[in-house]
């Protein structure tokens, strides 16, 4: 593996090839299940937790080059507006008669889970290891 600085964009580039093959399931699935304004409604909620990842990911390379305090800032406020953004989204979405709230959220939901999941598994794999701060025993003295 290859030293990184901007272990979000390397986990945003290692995502992004499972947004198509998650559109289609998700689009195939609804409409099976229950026609193809469901399966619309999927495909929408797997676009939908793919843009939130890649704002998540590109917000904290861009803070993270700042500060750790805007690093903080925007991990835990971006959450909760990002999340904001999604309900709202949610309730916009529920006023077109094609739209299925249930469909919707039972593609976002499983998503959502499956993709911290594998960014759990790219972290506890090594990504962005070299950017931990090491402990005064290990510094070299002068």
């Amino acid at each position: 593996m290859t030293r990184n600085a901007d272990p979000e964009r390397e986990i945003l580039r290692r995502v992004a090839p499972f947004a198509a093959p998650a559109l289609a399931v998700s689009f195939i699935g609804g409409a099976a299940a229950g026609g193809w304004d469901s399966g619309w409604s999927a495909a929408l909620g797997i676009a939908v937790v793919f843009a939130n990842a890649a704002v998540n990911a590109l917000s904290l390379a861009r803070a993270a080059r700042i500060s750790l305090q805007a690093l903080y800032a925007v991990a835990l406020g971006g959450f909760v507006i990002r999340m904001a953004a999604i309900v709202g989204l949610l309730f916009l979405l529920d006023r077109f008669a094609f739209f299925s709230p249930l469909a919707f959220l039972l593609a976002v939901v499983p998503a959502t889970a499956l993709l911290l999941a594998y960014e759990m598994r790219l972290l506890a794999g090594g990504l962005g290891a070299e950017l931990q701060i090491a402990s005064p025993r290990e510094q070299v003295s002068p």
